[in-house]
């Protein structure tokens, strides 16, 4: 059983921040996680660095770059992780780019996912297409694949979720991370056709960053993503574990609010 599902229990509304591993060093990213955990968050999402982040807009590249420039490698995310474990259990799921796991080895990656307790990956450049390929490492380590769905996924939606164990992580709209104002209108119909074709909660992310727009997609979806919103905070506080942790209370508040 998926260790993630069990975060959706009884109707319960997810939220999922996103920080970078590294950014702006290890040691503020297990504090920041920690905060954001300590603060109500369901899940945290964590960004593996990457030299070509395609999905990623200006806010997210920019904390890669300061990942790298503090010295992070693949290891070190390890490593931060297996700091966290010392004190919290949150769930945990990476956000990494397919030529990481690749070049890491799918079986030592997954493998270490197991071991230290990241029960996810998204992989927003890995086609559905060419899943199949870490798919047995991910199954053998019960790590869950989470499959990202746009507005334009169209009729290719049930191909799409069939490996979908843990979530559904839903991109808001068309184009890449950042905060935005406005989302996809046909976001309630994609909604009520992924329904149709799998139980996997729902979550959405992209662009999300105010109180009111995580209430408001709360009521389609079992679950919100943010991201930009938070790393800018990083980059804007030399200490930013207390200023991410206010904003994820409300945030966290906001969603459970449209339960």
């Amino acid at each position: 059983m998926s260790k993630l599902r069990d975060v959706f229990k009884n109707g319960h509304k997810a939220f999922i921040p996103f920080v970078t591993a590294g950014d702006p060093s290890a040691d503020s990213t297990v504090s920041q996680v920690l905060a954001l955990a300590a603060a109500g968050a369901d899940i945290v999402e964590l960004g593996v660095p990457f030299s070509d982040p395609i999905a990623d807009g200006p806010v997210i590249q920019a904390a890669g770059l300061r990942a790298f420039a503090g010295g992070i490698t693949v290891n070190g995310v390890f490593d931060i992780v297996a700091k966290i474990r010392e004190t919290s259990q949150v769930p945990l799921v990476f956000l990494t780019y397919a030529n990481i796991p690749f070049k890491y080895g799918y079986e030592k990656f997954t493998a270490r996912c197991e071991e230290l307790g990241v029960y996810g990956l998204v992989i927003p450049d890995l086609p559905a297409e060419e899943a199949g390929e870490i798919l047995p490492y991910t199954e053998k380590h019960h790590v869950d694949l989470i499959p990202l769905i746009s507005p334009a996924s169209g009729s290719r939606l049930e191909k799409l979720v069939q490996h979908a164990t843990g979530f559904i992580y839903i991109v808001s709209a068309l184009g890449v991370t950042g905060q935005r104002n406005d989302f996809a209108l046909n976001l309630p119909d994609l909604i009520a056709s992924l329904r149709k074709v799998t139980d996997a909660p729902l979550c959405i992310g992209f662009g999300v960053h105010t109180p009111e727009q995580a209430k408001t997609l709360a009521k389609e979806a079992d679950g919100v993503i943010v991201g930009s919103a938070i790393v800018q905070m990083v980059a804007d506080n030399a200490d930013p574990a207390p200023v991410i942790g206010k904003y994820t209370k409300e945030m966290v508040a906001a969603v459970e609010s449209a339960e």
